[in-house]
């Protein structure tokens, strides 16, 4: 029997759809929904346990994954099977996460599993701008508390003109690639890279992108509706006590208030305010801590925000003494790793970031194998948050999300400054030395220092800021903070990260707590970043103003060369042994592309120095060697034959021919040791390929001025040649009879 199924349609315009479709697969879940456009299908599905976990915060987890077996293909390497999540995988995670999450109640400790499929990939479909649509869509179909329906949408720019959901081909024309997660009412979430644009054109691309959700929004609700909406389940919440909460309110919210409006360091802060925690505490019995000690902590964790908010708000201080507008002290140093490419230290307050840079060539590139996209980047960066940068011991589990995301967040901030013809691959690693607010731009700092000091030629330097903000719907007051601790990253409604050069905005990454946050608020927001990150650029370039004019003198040079793709064969040589042994004797690495377009081989030299590379290219001179008929070349003999020299051009090492012992002088010549020796140089003229012998040919004695009397033997004729071997062929024929 075929099940029932409930179908919603999203037009998308241009021909293009989206739709969410349930009741066919997955029906055990507790939600299930299939949504496609063209080929591309995707399957989410969603299950909570009905048992409260003990842990005090909501444990989701948001997996998505891409299919192999989606695009036809296989999965690389040796096991033929889909392994660990690719960065792509990971970044497409987090933006469903940080627009779910906040929508669960805070006292809902059920552990959550979102779970996201691409089953089947279109090339004209970017899947990722739809899995946020899928999660939230399975979700509207559970019984799960979950404040609203959501959706995300990617945003491009083509030809001046807003694009939803754009083609990968049309993506590569945009000049704003941009994901937006929202709700009908608000904005919760921005993501992307742009082509330095100004605030008021983020803004209007936030509010395309927002229409758009709005149907998407509207279309799961339906859905749910004729699927038959469940009631909410009902769960254990936290515990509350309101007169417990008032005293510790009392008790804290003063104390709290006038450590943070001294200013005082990260380490000075925290303990003063575990002292003041320790002491409320201290008024409970022993009894009491145990019956309600975790409400205690919960309500002084309370008053604590609201002291430090209002502070902010009140008085436009901040917890380390700072305006809102003020910037951490900056200080910055390039070169500092001596065997590096290119290094740079870049401290701001409490937080700072090493960064490198490694030059190499295309076969250094980072290549990507997923199942909808397939490509490699020439320029990449990797972002490593060890523990002892917050003073603490943790477990070391490998690269962590964050630290994909977050080094994700900076690589598109830099790379659209990267020129399109620098000729090397070029890695950036930054590692976070300290944080305290905002590391991910402090790396796009130290990678801007980094960069210039290697000698890549940035055409612009880009700087990065995170920002804050703290308001209040019932005074209508707001405060827009400038380069936000760590402290404050978790109590304002909005903290977001802007990247940009002069020119305009290179990338962002906002998160959103407040609802129906005002375009208005928004855009302030953006001039005060930029305001702040023009700041620091200033700093950027008082340590280094421009790219160093060339790589470091241990650093490779890079020299790139196209030959027509007949002569590759020929410098790869038989199993690569030319090529191989080119490299060794040189000391140099050789990376031969071949450019589908053109027909040419693109060939990569990279060498320390000059010497080895220069010899490289007077080799592939020396295979690109073609002499001209009618021209005079200086030759070398390298060889003694009976019948002539063989002899090597001398601006072309490598490229021999055969002068005739008939063409190394006018007079008769029985020996060619009589006119030339090994190692003697001399002019010969080409003649280009004899038809005789269809053999090059070329000649010292046509160069040389005839003897004085000198008469040519003239040319025989066919005719005398045949009756002479008639003759000569008789006479034989005679001998034989004679002996037989």
């Amino acid at each position: 029997m075929i099940p029932k199924t409930f179908r919603e349609v999203i037009d998308l315009g241009d021909g293009r759809e989206i739709s969410i479709e349930t009741g066919k697969l997955a029906k055990q879940a507790h939600g299930s929904v299939v949504v496609q456009s063209g080929k591309c299908m995707m399957l989410c599905t969603v299950v909570s346990n009905y048992k409260q976990s003990p842990v005090d915060f909501l444990p989701l987890t948001v997996d998505y994954r891409e299919k192999f077996a989606a695009a036809g293909r296989y999965p690389g390497g040796f096991f033929k099977r889909e392994a660990r999540p690719s960065d792509g995988e990971v970044l497409t995670m987090r933006l469903v996460d940080r627009v779910l999450r906040p929508l669960f109640p805070k006292d809902y400790h059920s552990e959550v599993q979102v779970m996201i499929q691409l089953m089947s990939h279109d090339e004209n479909v970017m899947p990722d701008a739809m899995a946020g649509l899928a999660a939230s869509a399975a979700i509207q179909l559970s019984d799960f508390p979950f404040e609203c329906a959501i959706s995300e949408a990617r945003v491009g720019r083509v030809n001046g003109e807003f694009v939803i959901n754009p083609t990968r081909a049309q993506l590569a024309e945009s000049d704003i690639d941009m994901m937006i997660g929202a709700s009908a009412d608000s904005v919760m979430m921005v993501e992307g890279e742009m082509d330095e644009i100004s605030e008021e054109e983020m803004a209007d691309a936030i509010k395309f992108a927002h229409e758009a959700i709005k149907v998407q929004c509207a279309a799961q609700v339906r859905l749910a509706e004729a699927f038959g909406k469940k009631e909410v389940r009902e769960y254990e919440g936290e515990r509350e006590d309101a007169d417990l909460e008032k005293k510790v309110y009392d008790m804290a919210y003063d104390k709290v208030y006038a450590i943070a409006k001294a200013g005082s360091s990260k380490k000075e802060r925290g303990m003063a305010f575990s002292e003041i925690k320790e002491e409320i505490k201290a008024t409970f019995s022993e009894e009491e801590l145990e019956n309600f000690g975790d409400l205690v902590s919960k309500y002084y964790a309370k008053a604590e925000k609201a002291a430090i908010r209002n502070l902010t708000l009140d008085e436009g201080l901040r917890l380390d003494g700072r305006k809102t507008d003020e910037i951490r002290p900056i200080w910055c140093e390039v070169d500092y790793l001596p065997s590096t490419h290119g290094s740079s230290v870049f401290t701001r307050g409490e937080t700072q970031a090493l960064a490198t840079v490694t030059l190499g060539t295309s076969r250094d590139a980072n290549k990507i194998d997923m199942p909808s996209f397939e490509g490699e980047e020439n320029f990449y960066l990797h972002y490593n948050f060890p523990p002892f940068c917050t003073g603490e011991a943790r477990p070391l589990r490998g690269t962590s999300r964050r630290e994909v995301g977050h080094g994700n967040l900076a690589q598109r901030g830099l790379k659209g400054m990267i020129p399109e013809d620098c000729p090397y691959t070029v890695r950036v690693v930054s590692e976070v030395l300290e944080s305290n607010g905002s590391s991910s731009m402090a790396t796009v700092c130290a990678g801007t220092m980094a960069l210039m000091d290697a000698g890549v030629q940035m055409i612009r330097p880009v700087s990065g800021i995170a920002m804050g903000l703290i308001s209040d719907a019932e005074s209508g007051k707001y405060a827009v903070l400038s380069d936000i601790l760590g402290d404050e990253d978790h109590l304002g409604d909005m903290d977001f990260k802007v990247t940009g050069t002069a020119e305009g905005i290179t990338a962002c990454q906002m998160d959103i707590k407040v609802k129906g946050l005002s375009y208005e608020i928004l855009v302030n927001a953006l001039q005060q970043a930029r305001e702040g990150r023009l700041h620091i650029l200033s700093k950027l370039t008082d340590a280094i103003a421009e790219p160093a004019e060339s790589v470091k003198q241990h650093a490779p040079t890079m020299v790139t060369r196209r030959i027509p793709n007949e002569f590759i064969g020929a410098l790869i040589g038989p199993g690569g042994k030319v090529i191989q042994e080119m490299q060794k004797e040189t000391e140099t690495t050789i990376v031969i592309n071949e450019d589908p377009v053109t027909e040419e081989g693109i060939v990569e030299i990279l060498g320390v120095g000059s010497t080895g590379i220069d010899a490289v290219m007077a080799k592939i001179d020396s295979l690109l060697f073609k002499p001209e008929v009618g021209s005079v070349y200086e030759v070398k003999v390298i060889k003694m034959l009976d019948f002539g020299a063989v002899v090597e051009y001398m601006d072309a090492p490598g490229n021999e021919v055969l002068l005739h012992v008939s063409e190394l002088a006018w007079e008769r010549t029985e020996n060619v040791s009589d006119v030339v020796n090994m190692g003697d140089v001399f002019d010969v003229k080409y003649f280009g390929v004899d038809k005789r012998t269809r053999k090059e040919k070329v000649s010292r004695k046509a160069i040389l001025p005839k003897p004085e009397g000198f008469v040519e033997r003239p040319p025989r004729d066919r005719n005398d040649r045949g009756r002479d071997n008639r003759n000569r062929d008789n006479r034989n024929r005679g001998n034989n009879r004679n002996r037989d």
